[in-house]
């Protein structure tokens, strides 16, 4: 779980999150969901975090029914498609979610 202060301290990300999400066309829901996963999951190593935002906004769209590439997430989020994959499924299965067995 997060707290407000993980809100504030990552709002540089959660506007990220936000713009790759205008760029994709993501709902609301995939957008809150998105940034709900990131906050749960936020780095310590600021490196890492971009990777982390991307993934969640991957898995994010998933949960909310508006599936986007891979490649396509990572391209608006400026990481590899292998940074995404690495990630998006313990991001899931961390939140309490089954992720898809295609």
């Amino acid at each position: 779980m997060y707290s407000a202060r993980d809100r504030v301290a990552n709002e540089t990300w959660l506007t990220r999150i936000e713009r790759a999400a205008d760029r994709l066309d993501l709902g609301s829901e995939a957008r809150s969901v998105a940034a709900d996963l990131f906050l749960s999951e936020v780095p310590e190593a600021d490196r890492s975090k971009s990777a982390i935002a991307a993934a969640s906004l991957y898995a994010g769209a998933l949960i909310a029914g508006e599936e986007r590439s891979q490649m396509r997430v990572a391209n608006v989020m400026d990481v590899s498609r292998l940074s995404v994959q690495q990630h998006w499924k313990p991001i899931l299965e961390n939140a309490g979610f089954r992720p898809p067995s295609w």
